[in-house]
């Protein structure tokens, strides 16, 4: 009994949680997105940077849009998932630092005055604000579809701005009728732990 964290939500959060390829039509409600992202929310980054966007695709003309820029076996799944997230980093996130990182108001100006610092930090921490983001989707009791097989410059240009870097496009919902692909293998701790 090495983790605290219940068997339960063990489970839910990572053993029997899945990439869902179905999905009901069940609703995914704002109150439910609320709810996941004052969990997320507080998922650690660099500098406490909060670079991550989310883009909720609730229309149907803006799905069709959407799936234009996407794989093709990507593009049905999407058009009948409950709701579709654009996740996106926003490289100009230094604006709020003053707000969010308070003890060190000019941290900004100290370690992301270049473009290129802000777009390399951005990418990362929106990233790992991301991976927070599908665990959260998990811990609602739905389920995440995340894909990069997209068209990331298109989508940008279709719906965002020069300031905003897509990472992926997330389905989310309750699965539906053969939601699962066959369960991929992992790698073991001896191939991935060095102790020095």
């Amino acid at each position: 009994m090495s983790l605290v964290l219940d068997p339960a939500a063990q489970d839910l959060l990572f053993r029997e949680a899945r990439t869902a390829n179905t999905f009901t039509d069940e609703p995914v409600s704002d109150e439910q997105i609320q709810a996941i992202y004052d969990l997320i929310k507080f998922g650690p980054t660099a500098f406490n940077q909060s670079p991550l966007r989310i883009t909720l695709v609730r229309s149907q003309e803006a799905r069709e849009r959407l799936v234009q820029h996407m794989h093709e076996k990507n593009a049905p799944k999407t058009l009948t998932a409950p709701l579709v997230a654009i996740l996106s980093a926003d490289n100009e996130f230094q604006a709020e630092l003053p707000y969010l990182l308070p003890f060190f108001p000019n941290a900004a100006e100290v370690f992301y005055s270049e473009r290129s610092e802000r777009e390399q930090a951005a990418s990362l921490n929106a990233a790992l604000q991301s991976a927070y983001f599908i665990l959260g989707i998990r811990a609602a009791g739905l389920a995440a579809g995340p894909m990069t097989g997209i068209d990331q410059a298109a989508i940008q240009k279709e719906f965002l701005d020069d300031d905003h870097t897509v990472l992926m496009v997330v389905n989310i919902g309750k699965p539906g009728e053969d939601a699962w692909f066959p369960r991929s293998p992992r790698l073991e701790l001896d191939q991935v732990v060095t102790t020095i």
